[in-house]
């Protein structure tokens, strides 16, 4: 296990037990048990979290993409007593004026801290399946994030449940490339490979380029993956030899049916997509006979009740149909919201927030918050994703968030952001900008230039596209009417400029924006053709809780 160097299955003992004893000590006297860990993937976050299943703590994944005030939120609101954390992010918490003591694990006097732990015995007594493991963060429409609830069972039942529907086993390395405060990463390659026997090997951040080399490298035989990873895979210069690394399976979301065909061929490695929500009420169970864009046909617990029904109502939706070219031909009726009818489903609530947890739980049902539709012999598709968020690169993204820093800008009058589709897969931020009187200029520098002064402006949140309008359309309630302009995309409508960030990366941490044209959004037409999407996605335009 790790990056550049290995880790025997003693070694990792010895490791996790000195660091459970340490939290045992450490988190003593606080009201809640609670670690976060602001680490890239290396061995220690992973010792770290293996101790807090022997000391009974919680962990806590703090997301290094967040900023400023939002990070500072995120350690405060989930009560962490201790924050575990490495030289290269310790500038992200420096000056937040952070009250909990902070351990950096690379800097001086760390090993002196461990010391008195050396030699620590395994506990005499393990934590009940019911304690509390995991706080991860979830986005909705409004407000801060969310954070979910996962116990020590929800995560082991999990992770055997994908160790014995892949057949993993002591002989199975799995590459784990993804970020270790994701879900993905924890729920679909540590528990699993932990249950299995097997061994984890860690790429400190996604690196397509080290992509096959360090499956190669690993003898990696699972690895797991979330959005664009596959696409940026498949961007790098094709190999003669792609095909022969000892990759079996890779399992994750949002790779799209064009990218997982493609994967296939050219590296020989059968990639399974999965729909699960973060807080564990709603997963759908992979089916090798699912037809090309639909996700499954059944829920992955034995007394699931899967539903696609109107928000309004409660009542099912009818099943979708297609027409000769294959294309939803009743969306308007056949698209929902996808509940789990079953009580309760696995969902344990959120931390501090009784409020969401309600609304997600109705009437005795789990409501997912996603669009989705079904056909006629059962299979579920996916179908976007309510109003008010949006997902970028597998990260969920609250509008409001976004919109509420875009509103700093001296310039602006007015702001709306809102979700339009990437060519390959989830979506893209775009932002409608009403300037004030006399905001002239170089205006696209300006907006540049603003975004790069604001600290809470996560990695992710940046617009991909603007559109400068001339006055903000809005409703009879003068609420902003955002309907027409997701129809709209990207297009310039009465006169209006659009501007937007290329797909051709740039300079580390540059933003840049210039006036999309009319070749450039031929070029983005072909890009939706070559991946298999289409530029237009359906949207139900439901609140999300």
């Amino acid at each position: 296990m790790g990056e550049g160097f290995d880790h025997s299955g003693q070694q990792t003992l010895r490791s996790v037990l000195a660091r459970a004893a340490c939290l045992g000590d450490r988190l003593a006297g606080a009201p809640y048990p609670h670690v976060g860990l602001l680490l890239e993937n290396t061995p220690e976050y992973l010792w770290w979290l293996e101790a807090a299943v022997l000391a009974g703590a919680t962990v806590v994944g703090v997301n290094p993409t967040r900023r400023g005030p939002d990070l500072l939120r995120d350690l405060t609101h989930t009560d962490c007593a201790l924050l575990v954390t490495e030289t290269r992010l310790l500038p992200l918490v420096a000056d937040l004026g952070l009250a909990v003591p902070v351990l950096v694990v690379d800097g001086p006097g760390y090993a002196e801290t461990l010391a008195p732990y050396a030699d620590a015995a395994p506990p005499s007594r393990l934590p009940a399946p019911e304690t509390r493991l995991l706080l991860t963060f979830t986005s909705g429409s409004t407000g801060a994030p969310k954070a979910v609830v996962c116990s020590q069972r929800r995560i082991a039942r999990a992770g055997d449940k994908l160790r014995a529907q892949y057949g993993l086993s002591p002989d199975d390395t799995g590459y784990a490339c993804m970020p270790l405060f994701h879900g993905n990463a924890l729920m679909g390659l540590w528990a699993p490979l932990l249950l299995a026997g097997g061994t984890i090997a860690l790429r400190r951040r996604f690196s397509a380029t080290r992509f096959l080399d360090d499956v190669r490298d690993f003898g990696a035989s699972y690895f797991t993956y979330v959005g664009r990873a596959v696409s940026y895979v498949l961007a790098t210069e094709p190999r003669p030899d792609d095909a022969e690394n000892p990759l079996r399976l890779g399992f994750g979301t949002e790779a799209g049916a064009v990218d997982a065909a493609r994967f296939a061929e050219r590296f020989g490695c059968r990639l399974v997509e999965g729909y699960g929500s973060s807080e564990g009420g709603c997963n759908l169970r992979q089916d090798p006979a699912a037809p090309p864009g639909a996700v499954g046909r059944e829920g992955s617990g034995p007394d699931d009740d899967l539903a696609v029904v109107d928000p309004e109502t409660g009542a099912e939706c009818p099943r979708s149909r297609f027409d000769a070219a294959g294309r939803l031909a009743n969306g308007e009726e056949a698209i929902g919201e996808l509940v789990n009818r079953t009580a309760r489903a696995g969902f344990e609530g959120y931390w501090r927030n009784e409020e969401a947890g309600a609304a997600r739980l109705r009437d005795g049902w789990y409501w997912t918050g996603d669009l989705f539709h079904r056909d006629a012999e059962g299979w579920f598709r996916f179908a976007g994703r309510s109003a008010d968020w949006l997902r970028v690169d597998s990260e969920n993204l609250a509008v409001a968030d976004i919109e509420n820093i875009l509103a700093r800008w001296e310039r602006a009058a007015a702001v709306a952001v809102y979700a339009v589709p990437d060519p390959v897969a989830g979506d893209q931020v775009m932002a409608a900008l009403q300037l004030r009187p006399g905001a002239d200029g170089d205006v696209a520098a300006s907006f540049a230039r603003f975004l790069a002064r604001q600290p809470d402006l996560g990695t992710k949140m940046p617009p991909r596209f603007v559109r400068l309008v001339a006055r903000m359309p809005v409703t009879g309630t003068h609420k902003t009417a955002k309907t027409g302009l997701r129809a709209d995309r990207w297009d310039a409508v009465g006169g209006d400029t659009v501007l937007w960030r290329p797909y051709e990366r740039g300079a580390a941490g540059e933003l840049s924006y210039r006036v999309l044209t009319a070749e450039d959004r031929e070029k983005l037409g072909a890009l939706f053709a070559e991946h298999g999407r289409s530029a237009l996605i359906v949207r139900n335009q439901v609140p999300r809780s």
